[in-house]
């Protein structure tokens, strides 16, 4: 499948299509909105050819589309019909979660986007978890966007930037639980040196998260990007997952039946479900003495 995939970002929005990986360039900025963003797109891939579109977008996604307007751009994304603009099938998906699918190698991954603002996302085993913990307060009222991001960056300089990032690596490993971090984004060449379990990702990554996308869900799309209505259950399948089977057959089992335990003088009545003992005690006939 020939796929165009838009990365929209605060400073550029970057096109390519999945047939050779040429990164176009188009100057977005603070004033751009959703309809600017298609005619530009449209202007240039006037002769190109392609069948689908992944969209990445510097935001949280919901349904296939933005579920709140961007910081760093001007609005208009979330009530835009970016179908009917193209008329192509399109998806959304936040713009870090994009990057990141396109770094994903293996195990549970945290994914950092080091640009205009500061994009997250974890991936695990495939299932991509978008994350907005760069709204969150960090320090002085201030959140892990306004150190991380292009502001920041700007007021604390690169040595001060530096440890910031490496001090927000080391409590989002810890607390997230991740094998690794990703550094993405166009400042994470500024590092001189990285976090404790980190590595540098390319830009061009969010170009190969755009064509994953559209791949074969059995191989690499996470689960949120199946179509559930098309999906077969896991169940229903020969090479589902053990688990999902047993789950399966639990749930469709009859519960056993209540057990009971017998004590001196009581009985205890034990339900499988709740696994609680209920004590019941029972009347013992005393004889008179003649």
């Amino acid at each position: 499948m020939r796929v165009l995939v838009i990365d929209v970002g605060g400073t550029h929005i970057k096109v390519a299509g999945s047939w050779d990986r040429v990164t176009h360039r188009i100057p977005s900025g603070p004033t751009m909105t959703a309809a600017d963003m298609a005619r530009g797109v449209l202007a240039l891939t006037t002769d190109w050819d392609f069948e689908a579109i992944s969209l990445g977008y510097p935001g949280p996604v919901k349904d296939n589309r933005p579920f709140r307007e961007p910081v760093n751009i001007a609005g208009g994304w979330t009530t835009f019909d970016f179908q009917k603009a193209f008329a192509k099938p399109v998806k959304v998906i936040n713009d870090a979660a994009m990057q990141a699918l396109g770094s994903y190698a293996g195990g549970r991954m945290l994914f950092l986007g080091l640009g205009t603002g500061l994009g997250t996302a974890i991936i695990d085993n495939w299932h991509v978890e978008p994350l907005e913990i760069a709204h969150l307060p960090y320090r002085k009222d201030q959140s892990y966007e306004d150190y991380l991001g292009d502001a920041g960056l700007a007021r604390l300089g690169d040595e001060r930037w530096e440890k910031h990032v490496h001090k927000v690596c080391d409590l989002f490993r810890a607390a997230l639980l991740c094998d690794g971090i990703v550094l993405g984004g166009g400042n994470a060449r500024k590092l001189v040196n990285l976090p404790d379990a980190a590595t540098r990702g390319a830009n061009e990554n969010a170009i190969q998260g755009g064509v994953r996308l559209w791949e074969r869900p059995a191989e690499s799309t996470p689960r949120e990007f199946t179509d559930a209505k098309a999906a077969p259950l896991a169940s229903d399948t020969d090479d589902a997952p053990v688990v999902a089977r047993e789950r399966t057959r639990q749930s469709s089992a009859k519960l056993p039946a209540k057990t009971a335990v017998k004590t001196a003088g009581k009985t205890a009545v034990k339900s499988p479900v709740t696994s609680r003992t209920r004590k019941v005690t029972k009347k013992v006939p005393t004889r008179r003495k003649p």
